[in-house]
């Protein structure tokens, strides 16, 4: 369980020690910090609408090409191989890729003038997933931690925020108390893994193990009474709650007819989307599933890539849309596909798309937006943004106020910086409703 932590965070005992040593001082003043700017603003915070209670966010990491998606260029000389087909609102087309998606557009809003300054993947994921450039000094929170700090604890054993698929690099709670840490799930198809006992572990003896570690750290604690000391310690005890907890049945699919597995398609994406909708029916907050990769510079017309891709997004996304209208969530839950960027106009010599972060393509749907619409605009070649331009930070404002999280909200990190929810975004007013 530990190493799990030591996975999550980057930290060592002996890098957390040495950290906590040295800013001993730091850490006290920070909460001291964090609790009257949270006092000042607790009345403010209390007051932020938003229709969405939770949130699905699916990010297409590698760079999903927006020409090819939800930006099609009909008769372009960069429109490549992929056609184009009509959505369910007129005037509009998606890609021949994504059918299902394009008879459902009415439950969702296209930006196709996202922007971003970086064509690098690690540093654009970074900057998608929190609003802030990726430093050497500080790590930054993604959406679900912070909604967790700025709304509390929604569930009293399942964690607030899981992780389906997500590579290592993955921000997750930044900053933040360890307990704020999202739960990573690789396969989604084994659900939470390890949580059964061996046959020789009793109930008495985990009991006994879990005395001997706490008398382990007991002076380790006691030498740094510690705001973040203590969380990590709340952390193993969050844990070990989970473990014992019935409501473990959330992540198992065997719980799921066969067919209705077979509808969001038997990829890992998919059944991470089907995984996605149990949660949230289980009071998760937010879950985050990752489909890549789209980084596609090499024959990106053959089968087993970009329609096979675009595919699995299709099947596994509609489904998923129809299955929460059809069960009533999609009224309070907010889905949300992003990228890092799109891939260029211009068709390499591979016959495959580079890098493009000048221009690319996001979709929202569900609880907080209004539906059928298109914002934005590329140029006639989809190079660049023609009209109203999204940055990161801006698709994240308009999460966020989707959500109703307190937006000016200042929280300060245990280096003394304050950073809030969506850097310095400003939300997308004409798509919510």
């Amino acid at each position: 369980m530990r190493d799990v932590v030591s996975r999550m965070d980057g930290w060592s005992r002996r890098q957390f020690l040495e950290r906590a040593a040295r800013l001993s001082l730091g850490v006290g003043l920070y909460s001291g910090l964090n609790d009257a700017i949270g006092a000042e603003q607790a009345k403010a915070g209390s007051r932020a609408g938003g229709k969405a209670k939770r949130l699905i966010y699916l990010y297409m990491q590698g760079g999903m090409t927006h020409l090819d998606t939800f930006d099609v260029k009909p008769g372009s000389e960069n429109q490549g191989q992929t056609g184009a087909i009509n959505t369910s609102v007129a005037g509009v087309q998606f890609s021949e890729y994504l059918p299902s998606l394009a008879g459902q557009f009415g439950k969702m809003a296209v930006i196709r003038s996202m922007n971003t300054e970086t064509a690098d993947h690690e540093q654009g994921e970074y900057l998608m997933r929190t609003s802030y450039e990726q430093i050497a000094t500080e790590r930054h929170p993604t959406i679900g931690p912070w909604i967790q700090r700025l709304k509390g604890r929604q569930n009293k054993n399942l964690p607030d925020t899981v992780l389906i698929g997500s590579g290592a690099r993955h921000p997750g709670a930044g900053f933040l108390d360890p307990t704020f840490s999202p739960l990573p799930i690789g396969d989604p198809n084994k659900g939470l893994e390890n949580t059964q006992s061996p046959k020789y572990l009793t109930e008495e003896s985990f009991e006994k193990r879990i005395a001997l570690i706490n008398k382990f750290d007991r002076r380790f604690r006691e030498k740094y009474p510690l705001k973040s000391v203590q969380s990590y310690t709340d952390f193993y005890d969050e844990a070990t709650t989970l473990l014992t907890s019935g409501e473990l049945q959330a992540f198992d699919l065997g719980k799921e007819k066969p067919e209705d597995r077979d509808r969001y398609g038997r990829d890992p994406f998919g059944q991470g989307c089907m995984l996605a909708r149990r949660l949230i029916e289980n009071n998760v907050r937010c879950v985050e599933v990752t489909l890549g990769t789209w980084d596609m510079h090499n024959t990106m017309w053959d089968y087993n890539t970009l329609p096979k891709m675009a595919g699995i997004l299709d099947q596994a996304v509609g489904t998923l849309l129809s299955d929460l209208s059809t069960r009533g969530l999609l009224d309070d839950t907010l889905v949300v596909l992003a990228t890092e960027f799109g891939r260029s106009p211009t068709i390499n010599y591979n016959a495959g798309r580079d890098h493009h972060p000048a221009v690319f393509s996001s979709m929202l749907a569900g609880a907080g937006i209004k539906g059928g619409q298109i914002y934005g605009k590329s140029d006639k070649r989809g190079h660049g943004v023609e009209e109203d331009g999204v940055t990161p930070a801006d698709l994240n404002a308009t999460v966020a106020e989707a959500l109703g999280l307190p937006r000016d909200e200042v929280v300060m990190s245990p280096t003394l910086r304050p950073f809030k929810v969506a850097h310095d975004g400003t939300p997308i007013r004409k798509i919510l409703s």
